[in-house]
């Protein structure tokens, strides 16, 4: 049998099982990975295929951790929750990347403050302030997934370090 997925190529869990698997070698196969996760083969395979309507989250904390994918988290609360519909979507970018973008979304943030003052120092939200008041929040919202990503990166790469 084949190692490449063809149904589930699309799945992230599939995804960062067999990312996962160029360390672990028991990944490459839905059995060595559901006998490690504590489940059926045929659960797993639902869960990859999305066949499973809502994962167990303690499920995909179990993947995440095994897998060492904690973006899992972020997918399942971004996509599969009904609750977490506004969560910010993190990209998988090395450091220097994520530095540059929070040094960038930096400059932003005095500029965010003084506005968000003006706006609020009289108590009252005009119409013409509206416009000001979503750019805050688009800003912050950029610091969320900026702060997102650097917290899944650090998991990924410096989990020894961190326990």
């Amino acid at each position: 049998m084949g190692r490449k997925p063809t149904k589930a190529a699309d799945s992230p869990f599939c995804q960062a099982r067999l990312a996962a698997a160029k360390y672990n070698e028991r990944l490459f196969s839905k059995e060595g990975a559901s006998e490690l996760l504590g489940v059926s083969v045929s659960t797993l395979s639902d869960y990859e295929l999305g066949l499973t309507k809502v994962v167990p989250p303690d499920m995909v904390l179990k993947m995440a951790d095994l897998y060492n994918a904690p973006e899992l988290a972020n997918i399942y609360c971004r996509c599969m929750c009904p609750l977490g519909s506004d969560i910010p979507e993190i990209s998988l970018d090395d450091l220097d990347r994520i530095s540059v973008k929070a040094l960038a979304s930096f400059r932003k943030i005095a500029e965010t403050r003084d506005n968000l003052l003006d706006i609020v120092e009289d108590g009252v939200i005009t119409e013409d302030e509206k416009p000001k008041l979503k750019s805050i929040l688009a800003n912050l919202d950029e610091l969320a997934a900026l702060s997102q990503n650097l917290k899944i990166w650090v998991m990924k790469n410096l989990e020894e370090e961190v326990k």
